[in-house]
């Protein structure tokens, strides 16, 4: 559904696939609640309506304001229950306040759709919360430890769970999102505190490399009682999800807002560093928006927006490899995003699948900026 708006907006198809397609997701009702997410039910739903909605005024105006009041109220209440939570001493769920599942992710519906929404101050008023030191297992630990494993369930493996330091679904979400809501001109109280404190944490678990700096992609108990970053024998693919391109821009949003142009430069030069790392790219297996090429290269296309000309040049040439990984250079851009559509081997999905890594090839040639919101998913812009 992304996939079509875009194409529409940019003008390389019509308008009617994408109608099209909301008529067929509107055949069966959307799941709302606790189990609706960014990616799942009407919060989904509502966004792939508004990329549509908001290139053609006028259109679905009535069926999105009645999705934007679910989700809100749903963000609202489910921020609110899980700051109670907080305040009663309990560690949050992974799908409490990560992108893909939690309360990150509604707020960023929230900041594309509603920005002043009272629902929006709520979700941003827990990440606030979310920050605030904590004690688990008679340890003093970030807020935002979680009781278990990286998957979301109990895992003999983090036996007392661990912080999770990816976008996806550790901190490096709510930075961003904190990020861009300053930048937006929305605040709560202690938000600026909030962001200082997620990028101190940040530096203290980096591993400056010889390839450059590198974050876990969460920390264990074991590490924390250490008190130092591990070492990384292996390179680590530097994507959205985990890894240093979804940090790095999260980190060079923060700066941005702080002012503090030494982390914002040190952020644009540890993705221009990591991109031309053979050994990191080599770790990269696929073209998805999630953790492969396509992700790589559209961080970089936007963190080149905000980078001065010399290191803007550098990683707008990082981000053309990563897409000549994907599609290779003098191929028709149809013939390959008909090749990524293909059902065979591929599923047709935004994060994972071909629909994510289509958008990537298809961006704009001028500046590879789209033409519509649908990134606005990913925190990045």
């Amino acid at each position: 559904m992304l996939l079509h708006s875009e194409r529409a907006a940019a003008g390389l198809a019509p308008w009617q696939r994408a109608h099209d397609w909301l008529a067929y997701i509107a055949r069966t009702a959307a799941t709302s609640g606790t189990n609706s997410h960014l990616n799942y039910g009407v919060p989904a739903l509502a966004f792939a309506l508004a990329t549509v909605a908001e290139q053609l005024p006028g259109a679905y105006q009535s069926t999105l304001r009645q999705l934007d009041a679910t989700v809100a109220e749903d963000a609202h209440n489910r921020a609110a229950d899980h700051d109670r939570q907080l305040a009663a001493g309990h560690r949050p769920l992974l799908a409490d306040f990560d992108v893909v599942r939690g309360v990150t992710g509604l707020g960023a519906y929230l900041l594309y759709r509603t920005p002043d929404s009272p629902a929006l101050a709520a979700v941003l008023s827990y990440l606030v919360r979310l920050t605030e030191p904590a004690t688990h297992a008679g340890r003093t630990v970030p807020g935002w430890w979680t009781p278990v494993g990286p998957h979301g369930d109990l895992d003999q493996q983090f036996p007392d769970g661990h912080a999770n330091v990816g976008v996806a679904h550790g901190i490096g979400g709510p930075l961003a999102l904190l990020a861009l809501a300053v930048r937006a001109g929305i605040t709560v109280p202690g938000h600026t505190e909030a962001i200082t404190a997620i990028c101190t944490w940040l530096d203290h678990w980096r591993a400056d490399t010889a390839t450059g700096p590198a974050w876990p992609y969460w920390v264990t108990r074991d590490q924390h009682d250490g008190g130092a970053p591990a070492s990384h024998e292996h390179p680590q693919r530097p994507s959205w999800c985990y890894g240093t391109a979804g940090l790095a821009r999260a980190q060079q949003l923060a700066a941005i807002v702080l002012g503090d142009v030494d982390r914002q430069r040190a952020a644009e030069r540890a993705l221009v560093l990591a991109l031309n790392d053979p050994a990191q790219r080599a770790a990269t297996v696929d073209a998805s928006l999630c953790h492969g090429f396509g992700g790589m290269a559209h961080l970089a296309t936007q963190m080149a927006a905000d980078a001065d000309l010399e290191t803007a040049a550098q990683l707008r040439a990082a981000a053309e490899a990563m897409l000549d990984a994907v599609h290779p250079p003098d191929t028709d851009p149809e013939i390959t995003t008909a090749a990524l559509l293909h059902p065979e081997g591929r599923g047709p999905g935004l994060l994972e699948g071909a629909a994510g890594v289509a958008l990537a090839v298809q961006a704009p040639a001028a500046a590879m900026l789209p033409q519509t919101g649908w990134d606005a998913c990913l925190l990045i812009r």
